[in-house]
């Protein structure tokens, strides 16, 4: 059956690439018709598997360049088809019809509720760890659950883990894999650090022994800098550690390198160090990953401007409260005036608990500089509440229709800044995208 299962569904994915389609669909089909098509291809070089709730479709991506700067061959998921049949579909697209997968390096996004499967399907060489924060309650249940399920994937692993050294949630992944050895990243202490926690914060307690953590710095939520009271469990010895960090340059030094992040904020500047790392794991020369910093292009969605008649309109996705925290922290840092627009929805690949708001800071960017805010998305009014709660000084307004509200946005004809949860990201970017060409 393995044969007839590729050449279906490689003609279908042929198919609907002629069409100007791609997704996911090609890897449904050959699950339903054979639950182990991953043993179907046949393939040696090296899977690289990144995962983490945030950072890890830019992480991925910045990886992939980095084999593609080495001249090597890559093959990776660089649109975000991150669950298990996106990877069946990536594995399809890149087998022939036998079967064989001739790549140098497969470099796989993978949803942290799918690595049980992908570490159970596939032969993974290096795992990297990005971050474990609350997110999307209601699909990713509660984050102690979920790392267990990680941590119970990870027991017969033999590869090596790349893990954040400075996030005590991803530390903790070590001990549930014995045979596994560890690379650890991370970053000292910058100017963004703070000697108490300024955001909610899910590393308060030692994996080990339940005692209280505490820091001697924390870069962002429990991000830092960390030590149990009670026994050994600490940040370990960094591997590849960041030094002279200037945020808003983007700028930090590795091994007398200095390195120039794409996007200059501290969350972007720990993607890039986790790519240093897995350059040090391959033995890539570092000059290759400042070339990749400073011409990779950021996911769609991600701190991307367009322009529209003078002004420009920069688009972020949120998603759980420490990414809408680093995101407010850079609206925050424009103390000039601005219009905010807000789109929150409760889909399913949302989230339908929006809880997660009365946690991110929105109270940063609630200064008289932001002269207005826009509620929109299925859950405007939740929004638009949020904001009044804090006692915004300023005038909001609720449009539940996207293109509607951001008509309204355009009317004010000063610089803005989007915000928007995932399944509002695509639509509202096809608005701007399709206004900014009609603008040229």
């Amino acid at each position: 059956m393995k044969i007839p299962v590729l050449i279906l569904t490689k003609a279908i994915s042929f198919i609907l690439r002629l069409m100007g389609r791609g997704g996911s669909f090609p890897g449904q089909i050959a699950l339903k018709l054979n639950q182990n098509i991953f043993d179907c291809f046949r393939y040696t070089c090296p899977i690289i598997v990144v995962t983490g709730t945030n950072g890890k479709t830019s992480t991925s991506n910045m990886i992939a360049d980095l084999f593609t700067a080495a001249d090597q061959k890559i093959i990776n998921n660089r649109k975000g088809d991150n669950l298990k049949e996106g990877i069946a579909t990536a594995f399809i697209n890149a087998a022939s019809i036998s079967g064989k997968i001739d790549a140098d390096a497969m470099v796989l996004e993978v949803d942290e509720l799918n690595i049980p499967y992908i570490m159970k399907h596939v032969k993974v060489s290096a795992l990297v760890l990005t971050n474990f924060f609350r997110d999307q309650l209601d699909r990713s249940q509660e984050m102690e659950q979920l790392i267990q399920k990680i941590e119970v994937a990870v027991k017969d692993f033999k590869g090596t883990l790349v893990l954040n050294g400075n996030d005590p949630n991803v530390v903790r992944v070590k001990d549930h894999a014995p045979d596994a050895s560890a690379l650890y990243f991370g970053a000292e202490r910058c100017e963004a650090s703070s000697s108490i926690p300024q955001e909610a914060s899910e590393g308060k307690f030692c994996p080990r022994c339940n005692h209280m953590l505490t820091y001697s710095f924390y870069q962002y939520s429990h991000i830092g800098m960390f030590q149990c009271t009670n026994c050994e469990y600490c940040t370990p010895k960094l591997d590849v550690c960041g030094e002279d960090i200037t945020i808003e340059k983007g700028s930090f030094r590795y091994e007398n390198t200095l390195f120039h992040a794409p996007i200059a904020s501290l969350y972007t500047i720990y993607n890039c160090i986790a790519v240093i790392a897995v350059a040090k794991l391959c033995q890539l020369p570092y000059d290759l990953c400042e070339r990749v910093f400073r011409h990779t292009k950021q996911p769609a969605g991600r701190n991307e401007t367009f322009a529209w008649q003078g002004n420009d309109y920069t688009l972020n996705l949120v998603k759980n409260p420490t990414g809408a925290n680093e995101v407010l922290k850079t609206i925050e840092s424009d103390k000039d005036e601005k219009a905010l627009m807000i789109v929150l929805n409760d889909n399913a690949q949302d989230g339908t608990d929006v809880s997660w708001i009365y946690d991110a800071q929105f109270e940063r960017v609630l200064q008289l500089s932001t002269q207005r805010i826009i509620c929109s998305g299925t859950r405007a009014y939740d929004m638009a509440l949020r904001i009044k709660y804090a006692d915004y000084p300023g005038e909001i307004i609720v449009i539940e229709d996207q293109k509607r509200a951001l008509d309204a946005l355009y009317d004010y004809h000063i610089r803005s800044y989007i915000i928007a949860t995932y399944t509002a990201l695509a639509p509202i970017r096809a608005l701007m995208r399709k206004d900014e060409a009609h603008a040229a």
